[in-house]
């Protein structure tokens, strides 16, 4: 017979729980039979204590248990996703997610919506008219199977790891978000149970990523890692920088904007980068001998993209909302731009309306920041630097003072590169 209270003093002392205990005190919770402060005293025990790689991967194994595990094991094509930890200007699933599908594999994308600075994919697909998040299992198998879409993009079902959606409630309320177990776990636990054969992971590392340093990133990547290889799931990840925003815009419609000039074959050059490094992972982890450079330059990209809008309820062709407002930054002084900062960027971002505060907050579709230049770029005194975009014109000055430091014009910085690492089993 377990109790919650033994459970947290073992961990609590140093001790490692056995799998009985982890089973047991993650279904109790599920049940309500452990309470919010027990879980989240036993959420704190090990953020001081730790978790082992056999502890890790039986939580995370109990985090699937406690709802149902997606089965596309009857597709014809291979199955493989991607997951990010979140920036600023991140719309890398946008076109990936269609390329990849272009490619021959099936890509089974559970996304989420943003909070904070960093935005969220859902967010910026649901700016499209009518496109909606909300689907069907059997509906996601009719979209993986038709082989002229091949791609969905939607949010979790409630019944897909529950235990972790209620953990991770409690763990952002309660000071216990900082703990590389448990992000891995709540990660692949939703990843793992959406049933893909295959996952390639984008960890973000730099001022605008959840972790600053390129330790800590390493250390969640090779968890996460680790955890989908115990999981039978093949699994590598990529190291990424995110020091500066990747591309030219922060903001929902803005980069679904920024995504279709990558799919129709141009765009900022480290989105492309990125895209296309990730899609070839993506390829190669599923076991595909396909070049995704091509699919983009041949407009293949393009036509699974406008599939996959439609098959989940979108107008591809619909115009994509504008803010009513607008106030245009300029360059202080002629020189290079020597640092854009992300974070700043993002926060200045979520002030005009782009993010949330809080778990159903809503998001304005347009608000967000075009930038005009990149670190490097040489720029003129009175000449366009930023442009805010927002329907709420007195969110200016918040977001302004949030850019008061994100730049600075002096000396040409080293070019910097945007993968840093990559970590396998």
């Amino acid at each position: 017979m377990h109790s919650a209270v033994d459970v947290i003093r073992a961990k609590r002392d140093g001790g490692e729980l056995s799998d009985a205990q982890i089973d047991w005190v993650v279904d109790a919770f599920t049940r309500g039979e452990v309470a919010d402060e027990q879980m989240s005293a036993l959420a704190m025990a090990i953020v001081w204590r730790g978790m082992t790689r056999r502890e890790t991967a039986r939580w995370t194994a109990a985090m699937i248990d406690s709802g149902k595990r997606l089965d596309f094991g009857d597709l014809v094509r291979p199955t493989v996703d991607k997951h990010s930890t979140g920036g600023v200007g991140d719309k890398i699933t946008l076109p990936l997610s269609p390329l990849v599908a272009a490619c021959g594999a099936s890509v089974p994308q559970l996304s989420g919506r943003g909070l904070g600075h960093t935005g969220g994919t859902l967010d910026k697909l649901e700016a499209i008219s009518g496109w909606q998040a909300d689907i069907s299992v059997d509906r996601m198998r009719e979209i993986l199977a038709d082989p002229t879409v091949g791609a969905v993009v939607c949010a979790a079902g409630a019944d897909l790891a529950p235990a972790d959606k209620r953990l991770y409630a409690l763990r952002d309320v309660t000071g216990t978000v900082e703990s590389i177990p448990l992000i891995a776990s709540s990660i692949m636990s939703k990843k793992i149970a959406e049933g893909t054969g295959a996952l390639v992971l984008d960890v973000k590392v730099g001022r605008g990523a959840f972790l600053k340093q390129l330790g800590q990133a390493r250390e969640l990547a090779t968890a996460m890692v680790e955890l989908g290889t115990d999981a039978g799931v093949r699994t590598v990840a990529l190291l990424t920088a995110m020091d500066t925003p990747l591309g030219l815009t922060a903001g929902n419609a803005l980069e679904v904007a920024e995504s279709l000039e990558v799919l129709a074959g141009g765009g900022p050059a480290d989105v492309v980068e990125l895209t296309l490094t990730l899609a070839r992972e993506m390829l190669a982890q599923a076991g595909i001998d396909a070049d995704p450079a091509e699919a983009l330059a041949d407009g293949r990209a393009m036509d699974h993209w406008r599939a996959m809008i439609s098959a989940q309820g979108g107008d591809p062709d619909a115009p994509l909302p504008r803010a009513r407002h607008t106030e245009v930054v300029t360059a202080p002084s002629s020189g290079t731009l020597a640092r854009l900062d992300a974070l700043d960027i993002g926060i200045a971002a979520w002030r005009l309306g782009a993010g949330r505060a809080r778990q159903g907050d809503s998001v304005q579709f347009g608000a967000g920041i075009e930038m005009h230049a990149k670190p490097g770029d040489t720029v003129t005194a009175g000449s366009p630097l930023l442009t805010l975009h927002t329907d709420t014109p007195e969110a200016f000055p918040a977001a302004l003072e949030a850019l008061r430091d994100a730049f600075a014009i002096g000396t040409a910085p080293e070019p910097a590169p945007l993968i840093l690492g990559r970590i396998t089993a």
